[in-house]
């Protein structure tokens, strides 16, 4: 029996029927809308609409539908279930008989879905800042055990300057540190109750909407039932933060492509996260990294869906609302199945730090510190860049570094050059002067993955907090 039948004559055409129904994806918010069902069960009971032993019969039910779906995947296979909602009252009153019928009293499926969505979309965002939080983790031990191996640092992808290769990864621990901040900020604003919203105007019977808040989580009910039943803000807040976190991944997934290339040779794939090639034996070729970088852009246009789904609804609840699934369902599933292997990739993966010192010590990536010698002795800086640019094109031609040129022939560009002036181009000179908070000197790069560890065991305590 449907949950609208009665107004109607005619059944539905059968493809129209087939064509609507959302329990084949909707089916995964089964546990979320057991929950919510028990929640408006104890509410009815407390407001005189159930007796004690319909409750207790009530809960029961529920509580065998969710064994039930545990015990077998094959229980969630319903051709006629037209929703979650839908499914969860036929096995109820399967199970309970008539009294199942009692659990819709003073509610509609515009106010569960969108309980369900709240709910799943809370338990997702702790399990991914669970997961962000063991990526973190396992970057900040590598960044140590990198200690003071340097690398260049690239703008425009040139050599620049020379950095701590952990410097280099905290740049992504800052990015991802970020993600998780907004991913909690979501939680904090999603974190409101539509139970006993009703349809649109608000529920029928004498609620306690903020003792059903109370009991799944909920930090209070929402303010408006109209805003309740079609608000999705939640759903394209939490999958805009998704898609850029996966660009975060997607660019950090292209660094690690590029400097895995035998050009650059930075580091050396894991072969459990690689495959080689059906036709040439040499090939180790970075799958897990390339799928990361196309998968950025599926949850990209998931956020997209999002948007123009919900861009020229009127208020309040539209069946179009339906479609927001599919994306949001998308989106949290490739990122909760990424970042787990992303955290394999990153413990696994091998950086060849003699190569990228060596680098780091190539290409005249301690220019700038040139100039800045000029600087410490009076120059003005525009004339230190132009004196030090013309060091370098001399050495262009003779194919040698800075280092190389004779202090004659560096007099000639400024009387202020002096003997002094080849150790201030060592790699450890270069990176010592870059001193300041957020630079790679060696002491600062220590500090800050100190500070960022205190940032990541908050995360973990605010997860353990929530589970």
């Amino acid at each position: 029996m449907k949950m609208w039948s009665g107004r109607f004559h005619q059944p539905l055409d059968a493809d129209f029927e087939r064509w609507q129904r959302s329990f084949d994806f909707d089916r995964r918010l089964l546990r979320e809308e057991l929950a919510a069902s028990r929640a408006h069960a104890t509410a009815l009971k407390n407001g005189g609409n159930l007796s004690s032993s319909e409750l207790i019969t009530i809960l029961q039910g529920l509580n065998q539908i969710a064994e039930k779906a545990a015990a077998s995947a094959a229980f969630l296979d319903d051709n006629e279930a037209e929703d979650v909602h839908h499914f969860v009252e036929k096995q109820l009153v399967a199970v309970i008989g008539d009294t199942g019928y009692k659990l819709h009293s003073g509610r509609s499926r515009n106010e569960q879905i969108a309980t369900d969505l709240r709910l799943y979309i809370r338990a997702s965002i702790d399990q991914m800042k669970a997961d962000l939080a063991e990526w973190l983790w396992i970057s900040l031990d590598r960044a140590e055990q990198a200690g003071g191996a340097a690398m260049p640092a690239y703008t425009h992808l040139q050599r620049a300057e020379p950095v701590l290769v952990a410097h280099w990864l905290l740049a992504y621990v800052e990015m991802f540190l970020r993600d998780a901040e907004r991913l909690a900020d979501c939680r904090k604003r999603l974190n409101l109750s539509p139970l006993g919203s009703g349809a649109v105007a608000g529920a029928t019977l004498p609620l306690d909407r903020r003792a059903m808040a109370e009991e799944l989580g909920f930090d209070a009910p929402t303010a408006n039932s109209i805003d309740a039943t079609s608000d999705r803000d939640f759903v394209l807040e939490f999958v805009g933060a998704l898609s850029l976190l996966a660009v975060h991944l997607s660019r950090w997934a292209e660094e690690m492509i590029l400097f895995s290339s035998q050009e650059f040779g930075f580091i050396r794939l894991p072969e459990a996260y690689s495959t080689g090639s059906s036709a040439m034996p040499q090939k180790m070729n970075p799958d897990l990294l390339e799928l990361t970088r196309g998968k950025a852009a599926r949850i990209i246009g998931d956020a997209t869906a999002l948007l123009v789904t919900v861009k020229g609804l009127p208020l309040a609840y539209n069946k179009d609302l339906q479609e927001t699934q599919q994306p949001l369902f998308d989106a949290a599933g490739t990122v909760l199945s990424l970042l787990p292997l992303a955290s394999g990739w990153m413990k696994a993966v091998e950086f060849n730090h003699e190569r990228m010192q060596q680098a780091a010590q190539s290409g005249f990536t301690n220019a700038w510190a040139g100039a800045t010698y000029l600087v410490q002795r009076g120059v003005p800086f525009r004339l230190a860049h132009e004196q030090i640019g013309k060091a370098v094109q001399t050495c262009i031609e003779r194919k040698c570094e800075l280092g190389d040129l004779a202090l004659e022939e560096l007099r000639q560009l400024n009387p202020a050059f002096d003997q002094d002036f080849y150790s201030c181009l060592s790699l450890q000179a270069v990176l010592n002067i870059h001193d300041v908070p957020g630079g790679t000197a060696p002491a600062r790069v220590r500090q800050a993955i100190a500070d960022a560890r205190r940032k990541v065991e908050s995360m973990r305590e605010d997860v353990h907090a929530h589970a």
